[in-house]
């Protein structure tokens, strides 16, 4: 299994990202999909998250509004597309996949996923 996180880089405060997490090994109907960043000193935190089956999305609070989770099912790609960036969003990002049977309520624990990609690094410049 290979999650590659792609797309992360240098970007003003207010600009827009996309972020691409390209799988092999899994697919995104067999598994929810979720984004987790993570900050110098501050623990791995949930950004967004999409359900296997119905594509149902979910959002930390401090994304909602500014960040949009998608899959291409066909290219087997999940992308995090990121608007009105702040300073604060500057992190590493990771995607991930889970297999857990029940996915609400629980898309915001790393222990439910089962693969990780390697990160790719955000930063927003203010």
């Amino acid at each position: 299994v290979q999650l590659q996180a792609s797309g992360g880089g240098l970007v003003q405060a207010g600009g827009s990202l996309r972020l691409s997490c390209a799988a092999s090994g899994v697919t995104f109907r067999g598994y929810h999909m979720g984004w987790f960043r993570q900050a110098p000193g501050i623990e791995r935190e949930f950004v967004a998250g999409i359900q296997r089956s119905a594509g149902i999305t979910y959002y930390a609070d401090s994304v909602k509004g500014r960040f949009t989770v998608s899959r291409d099912l066909a290219k087997n790609t999940a992308y995090l597309q990121m608007d009105m960036l702040k300073s604060e969003d500057t992190a590493v990002y990771y995607c991930a996949v889970s297999r857990t049977a029940t996915y609400s309520g629980y898309y915001g624990d790393t222990k439910v996923y089962n693969y990780w990609g390697q990160g790719t690094l955000v930063t927003v410049s203010s």
